[in-house]
């Protein structure tokens, strides 16, 4: 099923994964189902109106279903009507998996990059600390999402999304010589690493919602901690872990976007523009992919609520240069 190609009628039909799932009652007081469901094309607002338990069902998170209904667009963005709904029995055939958006990489390959450029820092504070939170946490960043809802929320997206950012880092410290980019690439390789426990994330790699700790203290401030955490563990020098604390705690650049504190060195300063950079083509890619030519997209949440052009000059199938 592919949720941006329906047939003329506006009609889907198909197997999918729930992403989420939540009970509620409209304002006339029906019950209905909220649902994100996802497949390998991305994934959609859903509604199951008039909803009746005995006669639908229960669904839950990470569950594959065979869903039919009718696209439309409401406030700006595609969503499902969903008519008829039931759950995959083995005689269906499929794989969870075949319906998990996933990376356009190797997450192996990705992950063995990283470690690679840390493994080669001269400084050894960073290529200590970079190295052991990497190899810690190495099961969880091989399928762990970067986001829930927003950029690079796909099966192996965290790491992409800091391959990427590293890649930039890499090209600005060729432009301008005089950044430090071992401790850039370092802020870059670390300045999501407790996005691991921000999200719930089944083995498939699909966030079904933000931790109690994603809700009470966020990755920037447990992202923080971790660092410090492991450099006391290391016998790091404060001096050195507290400069990447604070790229941790200010990546999102400003206060309202969540930063702990604005960026007060040039590293920092550069790591919140790369990370900018890196979500917004990222989610400007996949907006586009879903318009048609020529078209607008719906408004876009991360952009400020503006519209996108698909001009049709550029290729959007083609994937980013990792490797």
């Amino acid at each position: 099923m592919n949720f941006s190609q329906p047939d003329v009628r506006g009609m889907v039909e198909g197997f999918c994964l729930i992403k989420s799932v939540d009970k509620k009652t409209s304002s006339k007081g029906d019950t209905y189902l909220d649902l994100t469901l996802s497949d390998k094309s991305g994934e959609i607002n859903a509604k199951l109106w008039s909803y009746n338990e005995v006669l639908h069902g229960t669904y839950a998170a990470n569950e594959l279903i065979k869903v039919r209904g009718t696209v439309s667009v409401y406030a700006g963005s595609d969503q499902l009507r969903i008519d008829k709904i039931r759950h995959v029995t083995e005689s269906d055939g499929v794989n969870e998996s075949d319906y998990v958006p996933s990376a356009e990489y190797d997450v192996n390959a990705m992950f063995d990059e990283l470690f690679a450029i840390a493994s080669d820092f001269s400084d050894q504070d960073l290529k200590k600390l970079v190295t052991h939170l990497l190899f810690t946490h190495k099961t969880e960043l091989l399928y762990w999402p970067a986001a829930f809802k927003l950029h690079h929320a796909i099966r192996g997206g965290l790491l992409m999304h800091t391959l990427s950012i590293v890649r930039l880092c890499e090209s600005v410290c060729h432009i301008y010589p005089f950044v430090d980019r071992e401790l850039l690439i370092s802020g870059a390789i670390l300045h999501d690493i407790a996005k691991l426990t921000e999200y719930d994330v089944a083995g498939t790699g699909v966030a079904s919602g933000y931790s109690v700790k994603g809700n009470l203290i966020g990755h920037l401030a447990e992202g923080a901690i971790m660092v410090r955490k492991a450099a006391e563990e290391l016998g790091i020098p404060p001096e050195s872990s507290m400069l990447l604390e604070h790229m941790v705690l200010s990546h999102h650049g400003e206060p309202e976007f969540g930063a702990a504190v604005r960026p007060m060195f040039m590293e920092a300063e550069l790591l919140s523009e790369l990370d900018l950079l890196d979500s917004r083509v990222y989610e400007m890619r996949d907006a586009l992919l879903a318009a048609k030519d020529n078209d607008f997209t719906g408004k876009l949440w991360a952009l400020d609520n503006r519209k996108l052009y698909n001009h049709t000059r550029t290729n959007l199938e083609k994937n980013p240069n990792l490797f």
